[in-house]
């Protein structure tokens, strides 16, 4: 089965991975890098992951880094020691593709030095979180990027780290002023000039081979081999459907394919076996970084819904501290996540957050140009002009957090819900009602459903 994020990232899917994750035998990463975060609540000890899988929490369970991740090693290793310190075997269940595109310094210094550029010149960020992210698929796309199994062959790696060097050392310097860019603490050790230096990165890549090499695999046979085997394999993806590269608010959006079809090409393995898509999403709507957002409210006015919403949810990015926008639920986005990603059931997170509003709105459509939709138009431009249309429900003062009987609701809450479903046409099938594993309404399994 698949996990997406149906609105634009931050919906809660690391908690639900973790869950779900106690019937599968594998979890599978597919798309994005570092860039993203997922945090776990295990018996009120908090973990944040970032490239390995959620799945890693539980022992025994195989996890997976498919082609589609673009890997900062020195990041994962960063992340793999945090987990062997709090005791959790990661290593001997960790394997990554060959085929993974690697992120490398200059990458994150094309990336902090691009964002600066368009604030200089009076343009809108794209809000990139400045981990290279983008740089790197860009290699990729080009035919240019250096791959895992690279670190295998320390010439080759080093001939084509000469001619990537060239490139964007060229571009820092003559297009991006590089040389007058004070680069973070980060970066600094890379960098003399405005340049990326050679050695460095080799030096370090060369370290992090011998490191990689244990858990460098063939992951597509890999998973085609457990499949056969009848296990339960679970897809984990980044971000949010609205951040796609293809199919979110362009170009506010992030460098990979986000949807479910993306599971089947980002790891190796037919579309045949993805048997169930779930669709997370929020029981209201946030965002990070630039870009249209229909629903948004004021959430820095203390005592408003959006303020409420900002703070009881805690919304900051797990990666990057930054400030979640927050707004009402948006039905018509909702609609436009399970066109394009086939969406058999739906995950609401945080109900608890709208405990203590005594009225909700429920975004069912937009006035675009004079004209009704009931779905999110494609491109920024057009998302930007709309007016969205709210219908008004009541909220409830009882507490939902840590229920987990659909028939514990309060009634208002259920419709609300119900509501949810009825406006976007997808089923609710799971619940979450606060970051705990635990705190989780089942209504349909998606392992255990027909």
């Amino acid at each position: 089965m698949v996990v997406v994020g149906a609105q634009w990232g931050d919906e809660g899917k690391g908690k639900l991975v973790d869950w779900l994750t106690e019937s599968a035998q594998g979890v599978v990463r597919f798309q994005g890098g570092h860039n993203a975060g997922h945090t776990l609540v295990i018996n009120g000890v908090k973990t944040a992951l970032h490239l390995i899988p959620s799945g890693i929490m539980h022992p025994g369970v195989k996890c997976y880094i498919g082609n589609g991740v673009v890997l900062s090693a020195a990041k994962l290793f960063e992340e793999m020691a945090g987990l062997e310190q709090a005791g959790i075997d990661v290593r001997s269940r960790l394997r990554i593709s060959e085929a993974c595109p690697l992120i490398l310094p200059f990458h994150a210094a094309l990336d902090v030095a691009r964002e600066a550029a368009r604030e200089q010149s009076g343009i809108e960020k794209i809000g990139t979180t400045g981990r290279g992210i983008g740089p790197a698929y860009e290699d990729k796309v080009a035919r240019r990027a250096l791959r895992v199994q690279d670190l295998q062959f320390p010439e080759r790696f080093a001939a084509k780290l000469r001619d990537l060097l060239r490139l964007h050392n060229h571009v820092l310097r003559t297009f991006l002023g590089s040389q007058y860019f004070k680069f973070d603490a980060a970066l600094q050790p890379y960098m003399v000039d405005g340049e990326v230096q050679f050695d460095a990165v080799y030096v370090e890549a060369m370290r992090h081979a011998e490191l990689l090499k244990p858990m460098m695999a063939d992951v597509s046979r890999e998973l085609n081999d457990a499949h056969h085997r009848g296990d339960n394999l679970l897809f984990e993806g980044a971000q949010g459907t609205l951040l796609d590269i293809d199919h979110g608010t362009y170009p506010f959006v992030t460098s990979s394919n986000c949807v479910a079809g993306n599971a089947a090409a980002g790891s190796g393995v037919g579309p045949g076996m993805l048997h169930y898509v779930l669709g997370l999403t929020k029981a209201y709507c946030t965002r990070v970084g630039g870009g249209p957002f229909p629903t948004e409210l004021d959430w820095q006015i203390e005592g408003t819904p959006g303020w409420h919403m900002s703070t009881v949810g805690a919304e900051k990015g797990v990666t990057t501290g930054r400030s979640r926008r927050c707004g009402w639920f948006d039905s018509a986005l909702l609609k436009r996540s399970a066109q394009v990603n086939g969406l058999t059931g739906l995950c609401i997170t945080k109900i608890d957050v709208l405990d203590g509003l005594s009225e909700l709105k429920l975004c069912t459509g937009y006035e675009l140009d004079g004209q009704w939709t009931d779905i999110l138009p494609m491109g920024a431009e057009e998302i930007a002009r709309c007016k969205p249309i709210y219908e008004t429900l009541p909220g409830w003062s009882d507490r939902t957090a840590g229920i987990t009987h659909y028939d514990q609701l309060p009634s208002a809450a259920r419709h609300y819900l119900q509501r949810i479903e009825q406006t976007t046409g997808v089923p609710i099938h799971i619940i979450s009602t606060s970051p705990d594993r635990d705190h989780t309404i089942t209504i349909r399994h998606p392992f255990l459903a027909d």
